[in-house]
């Protein structure tokens, strides 16, 4: 029976991520595409792409191809979205297309998530060890393990 549960979460992780990565699609930034929702009781309860706040432009991206300062993560997208519809991330947990960067795991830490699902690894792992300091359930998931 607990074999059959981690087979049943297992192929739950692996479609809420892949349903990340499609809503990453959404992005109109060019050098990294970014999906991200948040689940709790197998209900999505928030979604984020990375992107430009509202209101700006849909370019992430200067003339020289860097980042823009303003431009803000799938995962602060979702926290901040789910705050805004008087939902709550208590106990939720959050799959992103890629590991959260730092100031993304602090976001997480506060908004009381308490497991983060990703697909790839980020440059940096800071955000991904705080979140383990933290006491957040951390699983690396690779698509072809299931």
């Amino acid at each position: 029976m607990e074999s059959q549960n981690e087979d049943r979460k297992r192929m739950f992780d692996k479609n809420y991520l892949d349903m990340a990565a499609i809503w990453a699609k959404n992005s109109y930034c060019k050098r990294r595409q970014v999906g991200a929702l948040l689940v709790k009781n197998r209900m999505i309860i928030s979604d984020g792409f990375n992107g430009t706040p509202s209101g700006f432009e849909n370019q992430c991206e200067d003339e020289n191809n860097t980042t823009k300062p303003y431009v803000l993560h799938a995962e602060a997208n979702a926290i901040t979205k789910v705050a805004k519809s008087g939902n709550s991330s208590e106990g939720a947990t959050l799959y992103i297309t890629t590991a959260p960067c730092i100031e993304c795991a602090k976001l997480i830490i506060q908004a009381g998530i308490v497991r983060v699902v990703y697909a790839e690894e980020y440059r940096m792992s800071e955000g991904i060890e705080l979140l383990k300091r933290a006491g957040i359930e951390v699983v690396n998931f690779n698509g072809d393990e299931i």
